[in-house]
């Protein structure tokens, strides 16, 4: 039941439904961070997955910031009036306010509110990221681009043209040499630089987490709100070298022929869940330097995240929907979310426990050796923290004494699974340049990494009913870069062929037991339908006659495993997937 309360003088409706509120917010002094939800979800069932990247991520933007407008209207007019301060995020549909307990109260009544969570930051800890410092050397090509086989895939001529890949992170030295004439915002023709739409600074404050007495902007090597990439730790140059790296000498790259656009999410190591939100949002529709004029069809085709928020930057299991909610929405807009498996490996099995690695959407990488074995910090599944039991990682990648670029021009080996993401977010970039039809499916994107990664069993966490597909320590295992573009070139658009435009593909249930239905929405396909197991060995091979509507297959399968699904129809459009066997 909602009712309205002297509307002429406070111009919001309050409510009689429960409220959900942190328990760190039932009484606090001075002044305090938090977030407010709202309960109601956007609609996006009209968003076909056969449109382009730049149709999804218009049709997301406009719809999630069409319904914040809508249902933060009451909260937001309230707090214009008080003068309030506060940041509306419609990519979640939450706003972030700082105010006293008053106000806190009265908000919990407005209407539509559904959850207040804190913004709690800890005490500080050792930087998350263990990194193997060495000094710039000769080596031309690193080892890992050979070894996922980033080499192979030049030799053809594609080395990441038309890709764009981003980075969060704690900013980037854009005028290293391996970077500089990779950044989107620079003209080497002028030689100038336009940051608008290429950069954003999510970092506002000095975080307490370092415990500085006087957290004011100078202790930042960079500032606060700067205007241009700049890197405060390192970190975030290091992992943009490996995603599209390269200068006369190094080749550190995956993807050198890729473009590459940024948002820094920390300060000196340390970020919140506002200003990894922030970044978030701010990839689904980039905006200008002042943060306004959003243009999603500017937004980059795939994300690296090489960080974690623990529960020492404010993240737990009350507030994970924050970072899930932007993270699907990223897929649902075509944007592939790579995230970093996390250091903790040597605690053992379940140590894939902090945002974003937990969540069923990233996908997730962990971390191997030069000889394939798994990186002894990588983090190990399953996903417990979140009661989901979920298998992570769902790959892994080179990740141990990876030589990158560092500001200031230098060179440096770093380890961590912070240097394993990198190098599936460049995979991404090469599978686009080999096939632009492909940006934008990211299922049919992580279905192909995962189905040609090089597999290595481990039963050590993992359920003996799935050793034969995955385990919860390489995932699907170590990609294949040159596999991987080798199937992304099979892969063809519904678009691409107007007499099929509108052709919607669907397969489900997802699991199955013996029957699979086929979907159709338009036109009846004939087409050639090939089930395949993780090792490639084909498991059902038939012509078939689809009608419009639901058509039933039996697939007379035993063993339950993970399959992929490939049917070429007679017109030359493939349709790609990812099916369990229950």
């Amino acid at each position: 039941q909602v009712y309205c309360i002297v509307f002429v003088l406070f111009g919001f409706c309050l409510q009689a439904q429960e409220v959900i509120i942190h328990q760190d917010l039932e009484h606090f002094e001075g002044q305090k961070a938090y977030y407010v939800s709202f309960g109601q979800h956007v609609d996006l069932s009209h968003i076909n997955p056969n449109w382009t990247k730049e149709q999804k991520g218009m049709a997301v933007f406009k719809a999630l910031k069409n319904h914040a407008l809508e249902t933060q209207r009451g909260l937001i007019s309230y707090l214009d009036e008080r003068d309030i301060t506060y940041r509306s995020f419609y990519i979640t549909n939450t706003v972030y306010v700082k105010s006293d307990i008053k106000v806190l109260n009265q908000i919990s009544r407005l209407t539509g509110v559904k959850r207040i969570t804190p913004e709690t930051p800890f005490v500080a800890t050792p930087i998350k990221e263990e990194a193997y410092i060495g000094f710039r050397d000769s080596t031309f090509i690193d080892w890992g681009l050979i070894k996922i086989g980033a080499d192979k895939v030049w030799e053809m001529g594609i080395t990441g043209e038309g890709a764009i890949i981003a980075g969060e992170d704690t900013g980037y030295d854009w005028e290293h040499p391996a970077l500089k004439s990779k950044y989107r915002g620079y003209d080497a023709l002028t030689q100038t630089a336009d940051h608008n739409y290429n950069w954003h600074d999510a970092i506002h404050e000095i975080s307490p987490l370092h415990g500085d007495t006087m957290p004011t902007p100078e202790l930042n090597p960079c500032g606060l709100d700067v205007p241009y990439p700049c890197d405060d730790n390192r970190h975030g140059t290091h992992t943009m070298g490996t995603m599209i790296g390269s200068d006369t000498i190094n080749q550190t790259g995956v993807a050198p022929g890729a473009k590459w656009m940024a948002c820094r999410n920390m300060e000196r190591g340390y970020g919140t869940p506002f200003t990894y939100l922030e970044c978030f949002e701010w990839f689904l529709a980039p905006t200008d330097l002042d943060g306004l004029n959003p243009d999603p069809t500017l937004a980059p085709h795939v994300i690296n995240n090489s960080w974690s928020c623990p529960v020492m930057e404010g993240c737990d299991t009350s507030n994970f929907f924050l970072l899930e909610d932007a993270v699907n929405m990223l897929k649902k807009a075509g944007v592939v979310v790579v995230v970093s498996a996390g250091n903790s490996g040597a605690g053992g099995c379940e140590t894939i426990n902090t945002p974003a690695a937990i969540f069923e959407n990233s996908f997730t990488v962990g971390a191997t050796r030069s000889n394939d074995a798994i990186a002894g910090f990588s983090s190990r599944g399953p996903v417990t923290v979140d009661g989901s039991g979920r298998m992570k990682p769902n790959v892994s990648a080179p990740g141990v004494s990876v030589l990158s670029s560092i500001p200031g021009g230098g060179y440096a080996r770093f380890s961590g699974t912070s240097m394993a993401g990198p190098h599936v977010a460049g995979a991404v970039g090469l599978m686009i340049s080999a096939n632009p039809s492909i940006a934008g499916h990211v299922e049919e994107i992580e279905t192909i990494l995962e189905q040609t990664a090089v597999y290595t069993l481990d039963s050590s966490c993992t359920n003996v009913d799935s050793l034969f597909y995955r385990n919860n320590v390489f995932g699907y295992g170590r990609i294949d870069v040159y596999e991987a573009v080798l199937r992304a070139l099979e892969f063809v658009s519904s678009t691409d062929n107007d007499q099929i435009r509108s052709n919607n593909f669907e397969v489900f249930p997802n699991p199955f037991n013996d029957v699979i239905t086929i979907a159709i929405a338009d036109e009846p396909l004939r087409g050639h339908l090939r089930i395949s197991n993780v090792s490639g060995k084909t498991v059902y091979d038939q012509q078939l006659d689809l009608h419009k509507g639901h058509n039933r297959v039996h697939i007379p399968i035993r063993t339950n495993q993970v399959l992929f699904y490939r049917f070429v129809s007679d017109q030359g459009i493939i349709f790609t997937g990812k099916l369990i066997k229950a």
